[in-house]
């Protein structure tokens, strides 16, 4: 999370910079596939053939939209504003792994979700103003990242975390590349510098992220993100002097207050199932 929130200062000092999105994206994801490149060494091609190539290239594609709306939305917002409304995500992923994932959602995580979603609510402060419009682009980008986790949890450990990054790259890139030509500007060198430093460390969270992933619930995961606020918040008040009004910091602690609350309902849920377990274990004669 702090790497994304690295990643996000990069790209919203690019935006100011009147850099377009897709380009930002572009330089991004050239150094994506870079990284997906160097991390599978010489493997041979074959080892790097998903088993499943659609849910791959859809991966690909919704982490495409989530980076992009994202950053097309620093244009308008400020960083923790923009990172407070795009968490959001969680509850689509809790809605959406119980359906796609066939994990068990009890009663007070869904309590926690709907909190969760409250605190969205009061950052947008529903009603007419520049700030309901532009708060659909990190929405949206709520929903392709919701989507990016559950299908990543859905492919699980049947391909390598390499394979994973390398073909959502390649996906990205090559939809970009398509893009490039219609909105383009010739970036500076130190533009292009930014880009680098923006792609390295977004691709760096996105192989944590995959790794973690293989290894854990999406449900569970998930409200870890919330502390990216923090470091948004603290980023762009260290880059830009930005602060956020009382009711970004209102929604913001509702969105944090209902991660936790979730994590904590999990833990519980995870020492009930093993204590369970052992009970229900069968005694052997000696």
């Amino acid at each position: 999370m702090f790497l994304f929130s690295i990643s996000d200062t990069l790209a919203k000092y690019l935006r100011e910079a009147s850099v377009p999105a897709v380009e930002i994206a572009w330089l991004r994801y050239l150094i994506f596939v870079l990284f997906g490149v160097f991390l599978s060494g010489r493997r041979h091609v074959m080892t790097l053939w998903p088993k499943n190539p659609g849910l791959q290239v859809m991966r690909g594609v919704t982490l495409l939209g989530s980076a992009v709306l994202f950053i097309g939305g620093l244009s308008y917002l400020q960083m923790a504003e923009a990172s407070a409304i795009s968490f959001v995500s969680p509850a689509f992923i809790t809605a959406l792994s119980v359906p796609f994932l066939g994990e068990r959602v009890g009663i007070r995580r869904w309590a926690g979700t709907l909190v969760g979603l409250l605190g969205v609510l009061i950052v947008i402060r529903p009603g007419p103003g520049a700030l309901q419009f532009a708060a659909l682009y990190p929405l949206g980008s709520a929903a392709c990242w919701a989507v990016t986790i559950v299908v990543t949890r859905k492919m699980g450990t049947q391909d390598r975390s390499e394979t994973t990054l390398l073909w959502s790259a390649s996906t990205g890139l090559a939809l970009l590349t398509a893009m490039l030509p219609f909105d383009f500007v010739r970036p500076t060198l130190w533009e292009v510098g930014f880009g680098v430093l923006l792609g390295i460390a977004a691709s760096s969270g996105q192989y944590l992220l995959i790794l973690a992933y293989r290894r854990a619930a999406a449900s569970l995961l998930a409200p870890f993100s919330y502390v990216q606020l923090l470091f948004s918040a603290a980023l762009g008040y260290l880059v830009f002097s930005s602060v956020p009004d009382a009711w970004a910091f209102a929604g913001a602690a509702v969105i944090m207050a209902s991660g936790l609350y979730i994590v904590h309902r999990e833990r519980v849920r995870a020492r009930e199932a093993v204590r369970m377990a052992g009970s229900a274990r069968p005694t052997v004669d000696a």
